[in-house]
């Protein structure tokens, strides 16, 4: 397929440097076309057009102009033509006007046949024109003017001025060439100059080289000039097999974007060349929906979709930008040059407005979604590596927030290396048992007495000093850790627990536990062992779960099981979420504590104070026990109780506290309720 980056056929926009150049190269150049041909006396032309020579060399030069010489599917230059040979030979034998006459034709077939913007086929016509020109101006300097009258053949001795000649033609094509593609794609011309120079260089010795063999042969057996077409084949063929290998080797096969491995070779240059001050933008971005496209209408229209992108994203960002396809539905962005990061956030939205426009394929319409991900160079990442992989980091970062387009945060990275570190010494914790419990009391608002005391996990790290919970609970939630701190929790709380139960102090024990600790069907299990081992009946624990268990099926297993052991559920931070209160009668829970969040703004907010008062009254309702948690003064505590809740939990009454001055803390305050009265009955 056609490569989807070539946006060089899009003209440029009146007034920018690109289109200036543009102009100014085709006015000299079809200027110097012009004055070539004022310089051509009509009848040699004549005579020269009844020459057989004349056509056999002219259809070379068409054919030679119609296919490039590609060694490198990385060449943003394109290719070099053949034609250049013939051309060349035209200009050492026939003169000036004559090769301009016949290179302007072959870059007119060109473009006609390839269907070439017009802008690009005045420009080749130009830049080559202005070529030719500065190689017989050099020649000139040699005292060597050919004309249709009097042709020239070179001798031996004339091996400096062909060389110099030639050397002038290509220094001035690649110059010319290569500062509109810098221009066209933002990038530096030596970049460009130093990416294409060396291996168009070769190419070019090669041609040039055997352009005076062609005049030789034109001067003393014209009849084989043709042959010359057979060397041109082999390099043709060898050529097009190297270039074929390197384009699958740099290339997505499907959408013909850039892979992976072109994608980095592309960053770490523009990062080479990023001046101090200047920033290159990396984006990522996540195409959503691909796979239910592929599933109900098949791969086939998921694969024309997935091209239907490619092109939609090479057409929104600048020429020189690079889009990459990475594989699946993920696809990357570099821009070599970018102002900085509110400019780089307006690229992501207008790339999330392509992945997100609607599609119509097989008569349907498809309204996909996509996530985008921005990293920057040099504030995130030095290398490509890091870009991508903090790309990655914001990308999902919008799908998690389902935000769209998100800039990298360090402190939300959770491959960070501060985290990675984190979580190794939270291994060795656990497998040290460094970890802790704290216990925080849960007190009847009716006559102060304490119905159950709160398991805090708390870590104390030798170096950080106290680490929060929620930064290295989350860590051990998405790694294969969770189960093992779980037990290790429920362990300690079971044997604390028997502590206090064995001596007297029949308090509950409750411990939180995750919606992906309840889809362990080893959970109810390692509770009815513990409690065994520990002689406790169900009711000295209670687990605490968050409203996320209301909203999916694959937990109640695990909850029924709970219900069967006769290990009471409470149900965490009320409020916060989406319940269902049908689910909510369903499930095994004993009580509901209201998050903290509502509790503590109940005496200033009215709105506020009318959630909590509807989630006591609706708990109460159910028949269920209402925990205020947060409390923190008296007045709140008093609202509290006089809308009707049972029980509150805050610093009104103590913070956590170890489990040595928590088991003092009971002794001095416990009083012996009955069974019915703490809910254990």
């Amino acid at each position: 397929m056609t490569d989807p980056t070539d946006t060089r056929d899009t003209g440029p926009r009146v007034g920018t440097p690109l289109w200036a150049y543009l102009a100014g190269v085709t006015v000299i150049g079809l200027t110097a076309l012009v004055v070539a041909q004022l310089r051509l006396d009509p009848g040699d032309l004549a005579e020269l057009a009844r020459s057989p020579l004349f056509w056999v060399l002219g259809a070379l030069v068409v054919l030679g102009e119609l296919r490039p010489v590609m060694l490198s599917s990385q060449a943003s230059v394109g290719g070099t033509y053949p034609s250049t040979m013939f051309t060349f030979a035209a200009l050492l034998h026939l003169g000036l006007p004559v090769a301009v006459l016949m290179q302007a034709a072959a870059v007119l077939m060109n473009g006609v046949v390839t269907r070439r913007a017009w802008h690009r086929v005045l420009f080749n016509t130009s830049q080559s024109t202005l070529a030719l020109t500065a190689a017989a101006v050099v020649l000139g300097l040699f005292g060597i003017v050919p004309a249709p009258a009097q042709p020239w053949v070179p001798a031996g001795t004339d091996m400096l001025a062909i060389a110099v000649s030639g050397v002038a033609y290509f220094v001035t094509r690649a110059l010319l060439v290569c500062a509109a593609v810098a221009l066209h794609e933002r990038r530096s011309l030596i970049r460009v100059l130093r990416s294409t120079a060396g291996p168009q260089s070769l190419v070019y010795a090669g041609l040039l080289g055997l352009a005076p063999l062609v005049v030789i042969v034109m001067e003393e057996s014209p009849g084989l000039v043709p042959l010359f077409v057979a060397p041109l084949a082999a390099v043709y063929f060898t050529a097009t097999l190297s270039m074929r290998r390197d384009h699958q080797a740099m290339h997505d096969e499907l959408t013909g974007l850039p892979n992976r491995k072109m994608l980095a070779v592309a960053t770490e240059e523009a990062l080479a060349e990023a001046r101090e001050g200047e920033k290159v933008g990396f984006f990522l971005l996540d195409l959503h929906g691909l796979k239910q496209v592929n599933d109900t209408l098949g791969h086939p229209v998921g694969d024309r979709l997935l091209q239907l992108m490619a092109h939609r994203l090479t057409h929104t960002v600048r020429p020189g930008d690079v889009v990459a396809r990475l594989g699946g539905d993920e696809f990357a962005v570099l821009l070599p040059r970018i102002r900085d990061v509110q400019a780089a956030r307006e690229v992501a939205a207008r790339l999330r407005v392509a992945l997100t426009e609607s599609v119509r394929l097989e008569g349907m319409s498809f309204d996909l979604d996509g996530s985008v991900g921005i990293a920057l160079y040099p504030d995130h990442a030095p290398d490509f590596e890091l870009l991508l992989q903090r790309a990655d980091v914001a990308m999902y970062l919008a799908k998690e927030a389902r935000t769209g387009v998100e800039l990298y945060q360090a402190d939300k990275d959770r491959n960070s290396p501060e985290r990675l570190g984190l979580f190794g010494d939270l291994r060795r914790a656990l497998d040290n048992r460094q970890l802790r419990l704290h216990y925080q009391p849960k007190v009847r608002l009716e006559d102060g007495r304490v119905l159950g005391m709160e398991a805090l996990l708390r870590w104390r790290h030798p170096t950080r000093g106290q680490v929060p919970p929620a930064e290295f609970v989350p860590l051990a939630e998405q790694s294969y850790l969770m189960r093992q701190l779980t037990e290790y929790v429920i362990d300690a709380a079971l044997e604390q627990a028997a502590r206090w139960w064995h001596t007297g102090l029949r308090v509950q024990v409750a411990v939180n536990v995750s919606a992906r600790d309840l889809l362990d069907s080893a959970l109810p299990e390692q509770l009815e062992m513990g409690l065994a081992r520990f002689r406790l009946p169900p009711e000295a624990v209670q687990l605490e779960v968050t409203e996320r268990v209301l909203t999916g099926e694959q937990a109640h297993d695990t909850i029924k099981a709970l219900a069967a052991l006769g290990v009471p559920l409470s149900l965490d931070d009320f409020g916060t979420g989406y319940s269902s209160l049908i689910r909510l009668q369903r499930l095994a829970v004993s009580e509901v504590k209201i998050d903290a969040s509502f509790v503590r703004r109940i005496v200033e907010s009215q709105d506020d104070e009318r959630i909590v008062r509807s989630i006591v009254d609706l708990v109460r309702s159910l028949g269920l026990r209402s925990v205020a948690e947060g409390v923190e003064c008296e007045e709140v505590a008093g609202r509290l109780a006089e809308m009707g809740c049972d029980v509150a939990q805050g610093w009104l009454y103590s913070r956590p506290m170890p489990a040595a001055e928590a088991t003092i803390w009971l002794r001095e305050r416990y009083q012996a309720p009955a069974l019915e009265a703490t809910g254990l009955g």
